[in-house]
Parts: structure tokens; C-alpha cells; sequence
């Protein structure tokens, strides 16, 4: 490995199905005033609503509620909880839901006790929080973003078709707890369980195709986008197994929470593209994703070559022998392609509700990285986008 790179993560995480009897004693750490934070209110009908606001008011809480956040969270969203937050002292944020959820959680930390407007200060000044922020806990229920133990918070603002992710510099951020019961994902419906499981192999391809030193991250994150393919396998034909469903829970924590990207300057820009694709359509990330990516890893897999063809043998187990280095790339996306088509994600942004009118905005909501194998211009964005169409 050569670079030079600092790593903490102070996230305590409770994993398994008896996890959640470890939030009463997290609570006594907190004050009184808690702020529940949901969505679409599917964790009333599964019971989990239940289960946590016994605890909570078992641990003598004041409980607010901010309901009905949704899968890409807005900026309307997010002022709408700050008033909530304020207006009842908020002291603590309980995230139970997914991605999204803890996403918008985040955002709602470092936003409360903010004057300025937080689309300003930290979505396009991409500036730190100067003011006290909230400290928030996690109840899981859909894997893919790895937000229970990142700093990262996306959010969308629909007016200017722009969706934009700030991943915080201060570990504080992070939430100081997640519990991570995989049972609790067993409910969810087919598509959203496999727009998550390429949400969390597309996160370990972002942090994978960049740099050419012999890098140890890298051989972490073959092994995690093994277990991956592995496990999506059982999961899309029996949902309710447990052991599959559990390792995908785990390697989602895994592929987000900073581990990977250590000593790497990672790509990101497939997220980039998707984001705006998201913005857009206000389709599921992992399916925008999906669209975008292999237009993309097929128009920069000749500037790293090398890696390309290593994930076709390390990750896909494909042969190199009578094959060209180029060959053993291709046969690699090949490979990739042929995943996504078995799980089943969407393939295309047309079948997301996009078309060629969208072009431009797409193009102009996508933010340009220069971390992967090559720079990409908004010119060969626009072509990607049309060849993803």
C-alpha cells in the first residue's frame, strides 16, 4: 500500500436476532428528548414500530416522530424535521429504516442547531458543521447504503433536479450505534432488496477500480464482492433465508465504512451519474446504478486494464489462459452483466422513467471526480447517459 491515510470508526454495532434488547442500555446514554425518525410506515406493520417505542418508553422517553421519509429524501424533508426537532428540543435521533432514513438522520444532525439554510452550507459549499450536532442511532431494515456506519447523507432537492451526497469529515456523525438484525429485512419486497444488493456490490466497485499498487483494501473487497454474488444467489431464489440475508447485511456494513477505501483515491463516479439519474426519476439508487454502470466501466476499462482483467479472474473465477489482457477485461463485464441480468436489476434508464428529453439535466447533475482511472467529460457523460437509455 502506498499511501498515506488515517482510520476511525466509532460506530458500536449489535448484530444478530436478539440484537435489539441492546437499545434500552444505548438509550441511558442520551437525554430525554428523542426524535424517531421513519418512513412510508412499514415498521408499523411488521411490528418493529412496537417493539422499539416500548423500549423507548420503557427508558422513561419523550418521543417525537418524524414519519413518512422517503426513499430519496429532500431538502423540504429535511426542513420540515429541523422545525420538529426544534420546536421539541430534540436531544437524540433514532434512525429505523434503511438507507435513506439514516441518510436524512444525518443530515438532520448537523442541521438542527444550523442557522444557515443546510442545502447552502452543506450540499453546495460542501461545508463541515460548525454548530453542536445531534448524535443519532441506527435500527436497520433494508441493507445496501451502508449508512449505519458511515458519515455519508445524500440528499435530493427536486427543483433543481439535483441529488448530492456530503460525506462528513467528523467521526461524530457517524451514528454512535447500530443494531443490525437481519430479520428485520425479510419482509421487504423483491425489487427493493435487489436494488440493495447492487447498492452494496457498485459501492465496493467505486472504492476497487482505482489505483495500481498492490493494495490490501483490494483484496478485502474481492472477498466481499464474492460473498456478495454468492449470497444474492440464495437470497433472490429463497428471500427468507436467514444466513444469506444476514451475510449481505454484513457485507453492506462492510463495503461503506470507510475499511476499504484506505490508501486508495476510489472512483465514485458511477454514483455520480446515478445520483442524477435519481434526481431525475426518484428511482431506487441501487437500480440507478445499475443503468449507469457498465456503460461506464465498459468506456474507461482500457485506462485500468490491469484491474479489469484481475476482477475477472479474482472476482468471477474466468480463466486467462488462450485470452488477451483486453479479452480477460471484456469476459469480466461480461460476467458482471450476466449477475445483474440473473438477480434481476434494471438495466436500463429508459425502464426507469427516463428518455432522451432528460439528457441535459442529467448531464448538469452530475458532479465530475477525478479519483478513478480517468477524468470523464460532460460530453462523454452525456454519451454514457444516452447509451444507458
Amino acid at each position: 500500500m502506498l499511501g498515506n491515510f488515517e482510520y476511525c470508526n466509532p460506530t458500536k454495532l449489535y448484530f444478530g436476532n436478539d440484537s435489539l434488547k441492546y437499545l434500552k442500555g444505548e438509550l441511558e446514554k442520551y437525554g430525554d428528548n428523542v426524535l424517531l425518525v421513519y418512513g412510508g410506515g412499514s415498521i408499523k406493520k411488521n411490528g418493529i414500530y412496537d417493539d422499539v417505542t416500548a423500549i423507548l418508553k420503557e427508558a422513561g422517553k419523550n418521543i417525537t416522530e418524524v414519519s413518512g421519509v422517503m426513499s430519496n429524501p429532500t431538502i423540504q424533508k429535511l426542513r420540515e424535521g429541523v422545525a420538529i426537532a426544534r420546536e421539541n428540543k430534540s436531544e437524540f435521533i433514532l434512525a429505523v429504516g434503511g438507507g435513506s432514513v439514516i441518510d436524512y438522520s444525518k443530515a438532520l444532525s448537523v442541521s438542527v442547531n444550523e442557522p444557515e439554510d443546510p442545502w447552502e452550507k452543506y450540499y453546495i459549499r460542501f461545508e463541515e458543521p460548525t454548530c453542536e450536532t445531534l448524535p443519532v442511532g441506527a435500527i436497520l431494515t433494508m441493507v445496501g447504503t451502508g449508512s449505519e456506519m458511515n458519515a455519508g447523507a445524500v440528499i435530493t432537492n427536486p427543483e433543481e433536479k439535483l441529488k448530492i451526497g456530503h460525506v462528513f469529515a467528523d467521526e461524530k456523525i457517524m451514528p454512535r450505534f447500530s443494531i443490525l438484525n437481519p430479520k428485520y429485512t425479510l419482509t421487504l419486497p423483491q425489487y427493493q432488496m435487489v436494488s440493495g444488493i447492487y447498492d452494496i456490490f457498485n459501492h465496493i466497485c467505486e472504492q476497487y477500480f482505482s489505483g495500481d499498487d498492490d493494495n490490501t483494501s483490494d483484496y478485502i473487497s474481492e472477498g466481499l464482492m464474492r460473498s456478495v454474488i454468492h449470497s444474492s444467489r440464495i437470497a433472490v431464489k429463497d428471500p427468507q433465508n436467514y444466513e444469506a440475508r444476514s451475510n449481505l447485511m454484513w457485507t453492506a456494513t462492510w463495503a461503506l465504512n470507510t475499511l476499504i477505501s484506505r490508501g486508495k483515491t476510489t472512483d465514485w463516479m458511477v454514483h455520480m451519474l446515478g445520483q442524477s439519474a435519481g434526481a431525475c426519476t426518484n428511482a431506487a439508487h441501487g437500480m440507478t446504478l445499475a443503468a449507469v454502470s457498465l456503460p461506464y466501466y465498459r468506456r474507461i476499462m482500457n485506462d485500468g486494464l490491469p484491474k479489469f482483467a484481475r476482477f475477472a479472474e479474482n472476482v468471477w473465477g474466468i480463466s486467462p489462459d488462450e485470452k488477451t489482457e483486453k479479452e480477460l477485461a471484456e469476459a469480466g463485464l461480461r460476467a458482471m452483466e450476466n449477475w445483474m441480468k440473473e438477480i434481476g436489476v434494471v438495466m436500463n434508464l429508459t425502464d426507469l422513467g427516463a428518455d432522451e428529453s432528460m439528457i441535459p439535466d442529467l448531464v448538469n447533475g452530475t458532479i465530475i471526480l477525478d479519483g478513478g482511472y480517468r477524468k470523464i467529460d460532460k460530453d462523454e457523460i452525456a454519451e454514457i447517459f444516452r447509451e444507458s437509455l
